[in-house]
C-alpha cells in the first residue's frame, strides 16, 4: 500500500510540475491518432496518448477517454497480441490492473471455462458486450471452490484477439445504462473493421521451468502450445466491408502437482495446471450501407473447443484397504487410475442490424443470438457399482444455454446549453436453459447384477453424469427501457442522467438510475464522478443448475448433491426463490493531462446487497434430519448445496494509470505506464438460515466469506516500458500481485494457503512492417516465480502442489517466439 501510494503521489506531482507550460486543449480530441499506432502500443491502457474515441459509457458521439465522465480503459488489438498468450482473457489481466484472471485446476468444467473478475467482484457482475451488443454467458456453472465460485459468467477465450480491434473497459456501475449484470463494469469487444489488408501469424511456445513444490524439485521443459491466426479485409461496393479472422489452438496440459506421499517410492500421482486444449474459432464481422442514410451490419462467431483437464488420482496406496484393492482390480486398474474429464464447448455469437438516420434521430436496430453448449465425458475411469462390467469412458450429458436480445437504440444532439445528447430505446431478451441427462453408467448403479464390492457408490469417478431426476428445460423472458441524458451545460461542466425499468419473468420488475458530472477546472485538470444503483438478475443456470458431483472437501472426495432452492431438499435445508442483487455505486476521480503525459486516479465504493452465493456442502453428518433427508432422494448423495440471497458486501478501491510518451528523432519513441489498483472487499452481512430442520445448518461460512474477501489480489500495478524505432521494438513488464488467501475451512485458520506477494516480468523484442514480415521473440515470467507452495500438511494426496487462487497462475516461465506477415 505505502508502494502504491508514493508512485502515485510521484505521478502527480510530475503532472503539476509540466501542467502549466505544457497545458493541452480539450479539443485535442479531434485529432486523435489510429488505435493501432505502430509506435504506441505500449500499454493496452494508453494505446495513443490517451485521446481515444470511446463508446462505452456514453453515448454521445467524438467523446475521448480522457474526456469520459467515469474511467473507461482502451486496450488495443495489437497490445493484447504482443504477448506470450493467445487467450483473451490472460491478455486482458496482464495489462489491465482491475482485472484478474486466476488458472483454476482440479476444478471440473471450471479448468476448461475459466472466469475473470474486475475490481475482486463476481464475474457474472461485470456486463460484456460484443460491439456494443449484450454477449451471452456460458452455460457453464462453477460449483467448485474457485474464484467466482457459484457464477456463470461470459467466457472471454471464445474471441480470438485476432479478431479484435480494441477492447473498452468500463470501470464503473452501469446498470441504469446496459442492464443486469453491469455492476462491477462493462467490458465492450470491438471487432476488426476492414475493407482491405490480411496477415497470418503462427505463435509457439513453451515452458523451461524449476518446480519446487513442498516434498521435493524438478525441472519442467516442454508443454508446449501452439496457435495459428489469420484475418483478411475485403471491400465491396462503395463502404462495404467484410473481415475474416480464425484461430486454430493446440497446447498440451502442465502439471504442477507435488509428490504423493502415499505411495512408495514417493511420486507424482495428479495432473494439476492447465488443461489439454484443442481449439478452433473463427468470426465474421461486416457492414455495408444500403442507402444514404441506412447502413447494415453483422458480426458472426463460432468456436469448438476440446478440453481435457485431469480430477485427482484414484491410487493404491501403500495402506489401501482391501475394498479399494478389489475395486481397482475389477475395475482393470490395479495400480489406479486419473480421471479425464473431458468438456466440449460449442459457442456461438451473432447479430444482425440497421443503423441509419430518420427525422434527425440516429437509430439503431438490432438482434442478436448467443448459444453454448457443453457436453462432459470422464475418460479413463470407472463406475465402481459396475465391478469387472465397468466401461472406461462415459458420456456425462451436456448443458446448454442461449440467448435472443432484440433491441432499438434512438439518438439525438440539440442545441441546448452547449449541446445535449439524449438517447432512449428499448430491448427484449429471451433466455433458455437446458441440462441433459448422460449415459446409465455415468450416473447409476447397474440394471442387473453385479460383482462390485458392496457399498460402492455409482457413477464415473471423478466426475459423474447428469441423472434424469437432473434433466431441466427452462425459460425466462425480460423487457426493458432507458433514457439517457448528457448535458454540456457550460465549457467546463458536463452532467449526466440515466435511467433504466426492467421486467423479468421469474422474479419480477426492477428500476434504476444513475447521475454523472465532470468539471474542467482547467484545460489540464478535471474532476469527475459518478452515483449509480445497480442489479444483477439471477441466472438462469443458478435457479435450476442440478447434479451430483465429487467435490473434494479436505482432500476427501464427497458426493455431493447441487439442487435449486425451490427443490424440496434445498426448502428443507432453507432455499427460497432467488432475488435480484442490487448495488449503489459510487465514484470520484481526476484526470491531468499535460503534453505526452497523462493521468488518471479513481475512487470507488461499490455496496452490493441480496447477492447471491451457493451455500455451505452440508453434509448428512450433520444431523439425523439431515442424512435422512439426502437418502429420501433418487441418487443418494452424501451432502447438499444451493444458492441462495442475503449476502451483502462492500468494495472500495483506488485505480490509477499513468502514461508518458516520449518521442526522439534518433533513438525512436518511449511510451511509459504505471497503472495499479488497490482493492478492499468486506462482507458485511451473511445468510440467516431458515431451514426446517433444528438444529439448522450454516449456510455461509468461514471459507466462503474470505474467498469474497481476501480471494483475489488487494494491490495489483503493472509498469510497461515500450519502445519503438522504425521497425524494431522492445517491451518490457513488470506486474506486482498482492497477497491472495486460498482459505480453508477451519477458524484457526492453519488451513489456509497464500500466494505471497510476487512480481511477474515479461519481455519481447519484435520486428514488425507494416506490410512484411512481424517476429517477436519473449519470455513471460522472466524470473520463473510461483506463489508460495502449498505445505505438506495441507497437501496429503500430493495433488495441489499450489494454491490455485494465485492470480497469475502456477505454470512458470514460458518462452515464445512469433512468425508472421502482414499485407
Amino acid at each position: 500500500m505505502t508502494i502504491i501510494s508514493e508512485l502515485l503521489a510521484a505521478a502527480s506531482a510530475a503532472a503539476l510540475a509540466q501542467a502549466a507550460p505544457q497545458a493541452a486543449p480539450q479539443t485535442e480530441a479531434a485529432q486523435s491518432a489510429p488505435v493501432a499506432d505502430a509506435a504506441s502500443t505500449a500499454d493496452a491502457n494508453n494505446p495513443d496518448g490517451g485521446q481515444d474515441i470511446i463508446v462505452t459509457g456514453t453515448r454521445a458521439t467524438g467523446r475521448s477517454r480522457l474526456d469520459s465522465v467515469a474511467p473507461v480503459d482502451v486496450l488495443s488489438g495489437a497490445s493484447l497480441q504482443r504477448q506470450g498468450t493467445t487467450e483473451l482473457a490472460t491478455a486482458l489481466a496482464t495489462v489491465a490492473p482491475s482485472i484478474n484472471f486466476p488458472r483454476p485446476s482440479a476444478n471440473d468444467a471450471t479448468d476448461a471455462i475459466r472466469p475473470a473478475t474486475l475490481r475482486g467482484l463476481s464475474p457474472d457482475q461485470t456486463l460484456v458486450l460484443i460491439n456494443g451488443i449484450r454477449g451471452h454467458t456460458s452455460a457453464n456453472l462453477n460449483t467448485n471452490g474457485t474464484v467466482g465460485r457459484g457464477s456463470a459468467a461470459v467466457d472471454l477465450n471464445t474471441i480470438p484477439t485476432v479478431a479484435l480491434d480494441r477492447i473498452e473497459v468500463l470501470r464503473d456501475g452501469a446498470s441504469a445504462q446496459y442492464g443486469s449484470d453491469a455492476i462491477a463494469g462493462v467490458v465492450n469487444l470491438r471487432l476488426r473493421e476492414a475493407r482491405s489488408g490480411g496477415g497470418a501469424q503462427v505463435n509457439y511456445g513453451f515452458y523451461d521451468t524449476q518446480v519446487d513444490t513442498a516434498r521435493g524439485s524438478r525441472h519442467v521443459t516442454g508443454e508446449h502450445t501452439v496457435t495459428a491466426s489469420a484475418w483478411q479485409g475485403i471491400d465491396f461496393g462503395s463502404d462495404g466491408f467484410v473481415t475474416i479472422s480464425g484461430e486454430y489452438l493446440k497446447r498440451q496440459p502442465t502439471n504442477r502437482a507435488d509428490f504423493d506421499p502415499r505411495v512408495t517410492p514417493t511420486r507424482v500421482t495428479g495432473r494439476y495446471g492447465d488443461p489439454e486444449v484443442e481449439q478452433f474459432t473463427g468470426f465474421v464481422n461486416a457492414g455495408t450501407s444500403l442507402t444514404d442514410n441506412l447502413k447494415l451490419y453483422a458480426f458472426g462467431g463460432y468456436q469448438d473447443r476440446d478440453t481435457r483437464g485431469a480430477a485427482f488420482p484414484r491410487i493404491r496406496a501403500d495402506n489401501a484397504s482391501a475394498a479399494t484393492i478389489t475395486q481397482l482390480t475389477l475395475a482393470g486398474y490395479p495400480n489406479g487410475f486419473l480421471p479425464i474429464i473431458n468438456t466440449k464447448s460449442k459457442d456461438i455469437n451473432s447479430a444482425i442490424g440497421l443503423r441509419g438516420t430518420v427525422s434527425d434521430f440516429d437509430v439503431d436496430l438490432s438482434l442478436s443470438y448467443g448459444r453454448n453448449t457443453v457436453d462432459f465425458r470422464t475418460l479413463n475411469s470407472a463406475n465402481y457399482a459396475y465391478g469387472s462390467s465397468t466401461p472406461r469412458n462415459f458420456y456425462d450429458g451436456a448443458v446448454a444455454y442461449d440467448q435472443y436480445v432484440a433491441g432499438l437504440d434512438v439518438t439525438r444532439k440539440f442545441d441546448v446549453f452547449q449541446s445535449l445528447n439524449v438517447a432512449f430505446g428499448i430491448e427484449g431478451r429471451r433466455e433458455g436453459y437446458k441440462i441433459t441427462p448422460g449415459e446409465r453408467a455415468s450416473y447409476d448403479y447397474p440394471a442387473g447384477a453385479t460383482d462390485a464390492v458392496a457399498g460402492s457408490a455409482p457413477g464415473a469417478q471423478g466426475f459423474g453424469g447428469f441423472a434424469p431426476r437432473n434433466a431441466t428445460k427452462r425459460n425466462r423472458r425480460s423487457g426493458s427501457v432507458y433514457l439517457d441524458l448528457e448535458a454540456q451545460l457550460t465549457d467546463a461542466l458536463l452532467i449526466g442522467l440515466a435511467g433504466r425499468a426492467e421486467d423479468y419473468s421469474d422474479f419480477g420488475s426492477t428500476a434504476n438510475g444513475k447521475f454523472s458530472a465532470r468539471y474542467d477546472v482547467a484545460p489540464w485538470f478535471a474532476l469527475r464522478g459518478t452515483i449509480s444503483t445497480g442489479f444483477r438478475a439471477p441466472s438462469l443456470q443458478q435457479q435450476y443448475f442440478t447434479q451430483v458431483a465429487s467435490v473434494v472437501t479436505n482432500g476427501v472426495p464427497i458426493l455431493t448433491g447441487t439442487v435449486p432452492s425451490t427443490d424440496p431438499v434445498g426448502v428443507a435445508l432453507g432455499g427460497r426463490p432467488l432475488q435480484a442483487e442490487k448495488s449503489t455505486n459510487i465514484s470520484l476521480g481526476t484526470v491531468i493531462r499535460a503534453g505526452g503525459f497523462d493521468l488518471t486516479v479513481d475512487a470507488y465504493s461499490i455496496r452490493i446487497r441480496n447477492q447471491i452465493g451457493l451455500s455451505e456442502n452440508i453434509p448428512g453428518t450433520f444431523s439425523t434430519q439431515v442424512a435422512n433427508l439426502l437418502n429420501s432422494t433418487d441418487q443418494r448423495f452424501s451432502a447438499a448445496r444451493f444458492f441462495i440471497n442475503g449476502l451483502a458486501s462492500t468494495t472500495k478501491g483506488i485505480d490509477a494509470v499513468a502514461h508518458y510518451r516520449w518521442r526522439t528523432e534518433s533513438a525512436g519513441a518511449f511510451d511509459f505506464t504505471l497503472a495499479g489498483n488497490i482493492n478492499k472487499i468486506d462482507v458485511t452481512r451473511v445468510p440467516t438460515s431458515t431451514a426446517t430442520l433444528n438444529p439448522a445448518p450454516t449456510l455461509f461460512a468461514r471459507s466462503r466469506i474470505l474467498t469474497l474477501e481476501q480471494g483475489t489480489p488487494g494491490e495489483k500495478i503493472t509498469g510497461t516500458i515500450d519502445w519503438s524505432l522504425d521497425k524494431l521494438g522492445a517491451l518490457a513488464r513488470v506486474t506486482y500481485y498482492g497477497d491472495v488467501n486460498q482459505p480453508g475451512t477451519l477458524a484457526s485458520g492453519t488451513a489456509d494457503v497464500h500466494t505471497g506477494q510476487h512480481a511477474i516480468t515479461d519481455f519481447e523484442l519484435r520486428y514488425s512492417a507494416p506490410k512484411g514480415a512481424q517476429i517477436g521473440l519473449g519470455v513471460s515470467n522472466l524470473f520463473d516465480v510461483y506463489p508460495d507452495r502449498q505445505i505438506a500438511a495441507n497437501n496429503s494426496t500430493g495433488v495441489l502442489g499450489f494454491p490455485y487462487y494465485s492470480p497469475f497462475g502456477f505454470n512458470g516461465r514460458y518462452l515464445y517466439a512469433r512468425v508472421g506477415i502482414n499485407w
